[in-house]
């Protein structure tokens, strides 16, 4: 069995090739664990090296096809892939095993927008029905929902754009949604008075 002691000072100090080739020696030995094969697909993500990422991760998880991390891992490199299908299966699979993990929801509730299941996505940002203040990008995700099935949001809207730093992204989501019309009223700004003699 390789020797892994140095492995979590590499980690720590970001020394990603020595800890590759710590894990290659690893699981190039016999019984080898899933967490080694995560582990070097996740060395290999921190150094750009994307090819391999997801033979490693396959391989963790034929040794343990309950590890809720790797799921999570491969649904992004299929996520990159543009392999929804694929993508949206390994995230069912780590939302069965990680219930409460919101990177999981999150990305979960994104592919389930782009494939048009709006109520699929509004059961995955579920996990943050108890959460005192989700994300703002929970309140836009429910917002595009609720636009996208035809429900009054305007409560939702109006909360939405009392927050300066989300206005572009709730004007991009209407856009999404609108079906040509923008449910907005635009005040202009009065001109400025051309009087200037109280100056």
């Amino acid at each position: 069995m390789a020797d892994l002691s140095a492995l979590p000072r590499l980690l720590a100090n970001g020394d990603w090739s020595a800890a590759e080739r710590v894990l290659r020696r690893a699981a190039a030995g016999r019984g080898a664990s899933a967490a080694v094969f995560y582990n070097l697909a996740k060395v290999l993500e921190a150094q750009e090296k994307h090819t391999q990422r997801q033979t490693w991760l396959a391989r963790a998880l034929s040794c343990d096809p309950n590890y809720g991390l790797a799921w999570y891992e491969l649904a992004r490199v299929l996520l990159d892939a543009q392999a929804l299908d694929g993508a949206e299966h390994a995230l069912n699979r780590a939302a069965h095993l990680l219930p409460n993990d919101a990177d999981v929801a999150l990305m979960l509730a994104q592919i389930r927008l782009r494939t048009g299941n709006w109520l699929g996505a509004r059961q995955a940002l579920g996990v943050f029905d108890s959460a005192p203040e989700p994300p703002d990008r929970v309140d836009l995700l429910r917002y595009r929902i609720a636009c996208e099935l035809g429900e009054d949001a305007t409560a939702q809207r109006q909360s939405l754009l009392a927050r300066p730093h989300l206005r572009p992204s709730v004007l991009q989501a209407l856009t999404r949604t609108g079906r040509g019309v923008l449910p907005l009223n635009i005040t202009p700004h009065p001109e400025p008075s051309a009087d200037v003699s109280a100056r």
